[in-house]
């Protein structure tokens, strides 16, 4: 099975729209040049830019007749009220009413998890009873391979003003993916970044984002900004029981693209 995952596309309205969209219909058009197809994609979080009803109008549209399924995960730029609004009832939420859920492919189970913390900082949180809800779905099919799917890194990357708003019940997470092998990937977004590390047993990759990439600032006094590195998006192909990873770029890339 193919998994593509692209993350923070921060799709807004207005004078500043045109390159957030053009992002992620790129990326989303390099997916589909990707022979054979993946079987779905995933959104991992900051699926628009300040969770407003006319983005999530904005989003639809840019993704309303893409030919594969998606799989939106909330972040912390989004508004759940306004993210089920938009999508609930509709398989870009797994065909609920929840902004966490799962889906069961034949090959894998996706778990969408909603790490979304509104008015805080900009960090995420996951809360007991998602994780117990969590180990429960893990629990079902210990048999197929499985991605949970989150916005917030649940560990420190050693970039200081990505730390200071990451995934406050990171360790709580840790605990309950534990108990499960079969979890062959953590996938998350936030940073604009990506970043490799292991966890709990297995391993955690953070996608870049489709619109534009953050500083590799490791120092406690640089400055936090954007730099002009490509945009891509991660390929996870899950076979054997086990994922393996590749990262796919984007706006510097002379990739073919289709359109829909």
């Amino acid at each position: 099975m193919l998994i593509a995952q692209l993350s923070d596309p921060h799709v807004t309205t207005g004078p500043l729209a045109a390159e957030p969209a053009a992002g992620l219909h790129r990326a989303l058009g390099r997916v589909l040049a990707q022979r054979p197809r993946p079987d779905c994609v995933v959104v991992t979080g900051d699926l628009v830019g300040s969770g407003r009803p006319d983005e999530y109008a904005a989003l639809r549209e840019i993704i309303r007749r893409f030919p594969l399924p998606v799989h939106l995960v909330p972040g912390n730029h989004d508004d759940r009220e306004s993210l089920l609004d938009a999508f609930g009832g509709t398989p870009w939420l797994g065909g609920g009413f929840s902004a966490y859920y799962h889906v069961d492919h034949p090959e894998a189970t996706v778990v969408v998890l909603d790490s979304l913390a509104p008015g805080g900082d900009g960090g995420g949180r996951l809360g007991d009873e998602q994780l117990g809800w969590l180990d429960g779905v893990l629990a079902g099919r210990p048999d197929v391979p499985a991605l949970v799917c989150l916005h917030h890194p649940p560990v420190p990357v050693g970039i200081p003003a990505a730390d200071a708003i990451g995934l406050a019940d990171g360790d709580a997470l840790a605990e309950v993916v534990a108990r499960h092998p079969h979890v062959v990937r953590i996938a998350a977004g936030h940073l604009h970044r990506t970043v490799t590390a292991g966890f709990a047993g297995t391993v955690l990759t953070v996608a870049p984002s489709t619109w534009k990439q953050g500083a590799l600032a490791f120092g406690a006094d640089e400055q936090a900004g954007w730099v002009a590195e490509p945009s891509g998006f991660l390929l996870h192909r899950i076979a054997d029981g086990g994922c393996v990873t590749h990262l796919v770029q984007v706006s510097h890339a002379a990739g073919l693209t289709v359109g829909w």
